[in-house]
C-alpha cells in the first residue's frame, strides 16, 4: 500500500486528505441522520396524541424532548402558542429553514469531493503521461524503469480518485434523499401542530 502511495507521486497527498474528509463526513451524517435523533418516537407520539385529542396537555409540554431537530421546530411553535396564525407559522418556518440547513450540514463539501476526486485522478494520469513523454524524448523507450514510474503514476492517480469519488457520489445523494424524506414528514407534524395551536383548542387567550 505506501509503496502505491508512493508511486502516485504527489497528487496522490490531495486525493487521500479527500478520502479522509469524506469518511468523516460520511461517519458523522450516518449518526446525525438518524431516523430516531430527528423524529423521536416520543415527540412523534405526544404530537399524535395531541392532534387526536385536539387538546395541548400542559403536562406532556414539560416532557417533550425539544432537543432534536423536530422538537426545535415543535418548541418555536409552542413559544408562540396564542399568537396570530401569520406569527406562528412564520416562526415555525424560519426555523424549519435552520433545521433543514443543520441536516443538510457538509453536504456540499461531500459534492465538492466527489466531483473534484476523479479530476484530481485524471491530473495525475496527465502528469504521468508527461514523465512518459519526457523519459521517451530523452531516452528513447529503452529506459523501462523510468517509463514504469509515469506508468504508475498515471495509473495509481486515476484509480485513487475514483476510489474515493465512487462511494462519496454515492452517500452524497443517499444522504441527500434522506434529507428531503426527514423534511417531508417534519412538514407535515408542523403543519398540523400549527393547525392545532391555531384552532383555539387552548385555554390561553391570543394576542394581537
Amino acid at each position: 500500500m505506501i509503496d502505491l502511495i508512493k508511486a502516485g507521486g504527489w497528487l496522490i497527498a490531495p486525493i487521500l486528505v479527500c478520502s479522509l474528509v469524506a469518511t468523516t463526513i460520511i461517519i458523522e451524517r450516518l449518526w446525525a441522520l438518524r431516523r430516531a435523533r430527528v423524529l423521536p418516537s416520543r415527540l412523534l407520539a405526544i404530537l399524535d396524541h395531541w392532534l387526536e385529542s385536539g387538546v395541548v396537555s400542559s403536562p406532556e409540554l414539560d416532557a417533550l424532548p425539544l432537543n432534536s431537530p423536530l422538537g426545535q421546530i415543535v418548541a418555536a411553535g409552542l413559544a408562540c402558542r396564542g399568537r396570530s396564525r401569520d406569527i406562528l407559522r412564520e416562526r415555525v418556518e424560519d426555523t424549519g429553514r435552520h433545521v433543514t440547513h443543520e441536516l443538510e450540514r457538509f453536504l456540499n463539501t461531500l459534492g465538492t469531493i466527489a466531483a473534484i476526486s476523479p479530476l484530481l485522478g485524471l491530473l495525475g494520469t496527465v502528469a504521468g503521461m508527461i514523465k512518459i513523454f519526457q523519459v521517451v524524448s530523452m531516452q528513447g523507450n529503452s529506459n523501462f524503469s523510468l517509463l514504469s514510474v509515469g506508468i504508475a503514476e498515471a495509473l495509481v492517480t486515476t484509480a485513487a480518485g475514483l476510489t474515493v469519488a465512487i462511494p462519496s457520489v454515492l452517500f452524497y445523494r443517499y444522504f441527500n434523499a434522506r434529507v428531503d424524506e426527514l423534511v417531508v414528514r417534519m412538514e407535515q407534524e408542523t403543519l398540523q401542530l400549527v393547525d392545532l395551536l391555531d384552532s383555539g383548542t387552548d385555554t390561553e387567550q391570543r394576542k394581537p
